[in-house]
């Protein structure tokens, strides 16, 4: 017998907070809340908990603070807790390390507020020993999928006949050469995955993997494009707690159909919408016979730092200076992690034959269709954006072909072999076992 408690509480940073860590300029205003939702699944093993924040990214020991945190609410083990990002750009970014590196420099942005932080992670407790109180028994499982049309591109298709990289097509694009160039490499599928307790539907899973940004840099805090569609969703079914995945998204952005304009937005968020109307149509339910939950550790090998100039030609202009050293701050931050805590976690949920991949960091769009192929005609789900602490995930043979992903990847490119195995082995656990 199983019983899942929904939860949700408020993430939204005050103003004047940093947004993405202090590479954008800090909140000016709130268009719309940010929030934190998941569930406490319950059975006859100690309760898995699976969360998702409107934020750009928890890193590091910031990210496992957080997930400790919900694990001692739920009173399980810090290895049962999947915590992801939706990655919106104006949106905190948190790494403690960072912050500290950083807070000596006068003339830096701080990276974030630990009161804030401190804060939300009582928030997340105090809402998970709620839920607990109201669980619901589940007696059904459902998996479905729906085309997305017109929102995933990949940003790396400029490419010179050696491969290498020529202009990146970003989260938004206005160059006519560029939008003319074939979407690429994506996943053009929103999988859903529905928790049911009798006929009703309690909790409804969504992933899709496109950076999820239509503008930013302005310091308006916003849930941006797909977090709007899941508080669309949410609003006409508020019977149900509608949660929504990023997958391996780090060569992927709207950046074809996107030109950064409010209505490219609004269109961005229908097609989002209608993606996950087609998903949920596909619903159905089956008797939710077996879970099982499935942890396993990596542990990647830093890179050396870029300098600060390399890092800082990311970007042009006068605050290139400005943004190396932050990069750079980050990058030290992750080599630290290495050193004094190597172990990367990854994990998965399997549901009867479905199967949820929780995977960290910017993962190439290649990963998410890898894991696919390795389970076969079983559905796989992918959750990326846990822990971001090694920010890019490239291919192994990206990282000669340059773009902005490659200078921003902080670990070496063994990472790929790394995370393959990883996969198969997380994905195999279910029928070997």
């Amino acid at each position: 017998m199983f019983s899942i408690a929904p939860f949700r509480f408020d993430v939204t940073p005050p103003l004047g907070h940093a947004l993405l860590g202090g590479l954008v300029p800090s909140a000016i205003a709130i268009d719309d809340e940010l929030q934190a939702i998941g569930y406490v699944l319950l059975g006859n093993e100690a309760p898995v908990v699976v969360c998702v924040l409107d934020w750009a990214g928890l890193m590091n020991e910031s990210h496992l603070s957080f997930r400790r945190t919900l694990a001692e609410a739920a009173r399980t083990s810090v290895d049962r807790v999947a915590l992801h990002c939706v990655h919106q750009h104006n949106a905190p970014f948190v790494c403690e390390e960072t912050r500290v590196r950083l807070s000596r420099f006068t003339d830096l942005p701080p990276v974030f507020d630990p009161q804030f932080f401190d804060e939300c992670q009582r928030r997340g407790a105090a809402a998970i020993r709620e839920a607990l109180r109201a669980s619901v028994r589940v007696t059904h499982i459902a998996h479905g999928r729906g085309r997305v049309t017109e929102v995933a591109s990949n940003r790396r298709v400029d490419r010179a006949d050696d491969g290498r990289v020529n202009t990146m097509r970003g989260s938004s694009c206005t160059d006519p050469r560029l939008i003319a160039l074939p979407e690429g490499t994506i996943d053009p599928e929103l999988q859903t995955i529905a928790y049911f307790s009798g006929e009703r539907k309690v909790v409804a899973c969504h992933y899709y993997a496109t950076h999820p940004m239509s503008y930013y840099r302005d310091g308006r805090v916003t849930s941006d494009f797909c977090g709007l569609a899941r508080k669309r969703r949410q609003a006409e079914d508020p019977d149900c707690t509608h949660v929504y995945f990023t997958g391996c998204a780090g060569n992927v952005a709207a950046g074809k159909y996107n030109d950064g304009s409010p209505a490219a937005r609004r269109a961005l968020v229908g097609r989002i919408y209608d993606g996950m109307i087609a998903s949920e149509s596909a619903l159905q339910p089956q008797s939710l016979d077996t879970v099982r939950w499935e942890p396993l550790e990596v542990r990647p090998t830093s890179r050396q730092p870029s300098s600060i100039e390399t890092l800082g030609a990311t970007v042009e202009g006068p605050a290139a200076d400005r943004i190396g050293r932050i990069l750079q701050a980050y990058w030290q931050s992750w080599q630290l992690r290495c050193d004094e805590q190597p172990g990367m976690s990854l994990s998965a949920l399997h549901l009867n034959k479905f199967a949820v991949l929780h995977l960290p960091g910017e993962i190439f769009i290649e990963y998410q269709i890898a894991a696919q192929d390795m389970a076969g005609t079983d559905p796989v789900a992918v959750a990326a954006y846990g822990d971001g602490g090694l920010w890019y995930v490239p291919l192994r043979d990206e990282y000669s072909k340059g773009g902005y992903e490659t200078e921003v990847a902080f670990c070496e490119p063994v990472i790929e072999q790394q995370l393959r195995q990883a996969m198969r082995t997380l994905l195999e656990s279910e029928s070997s076992s």
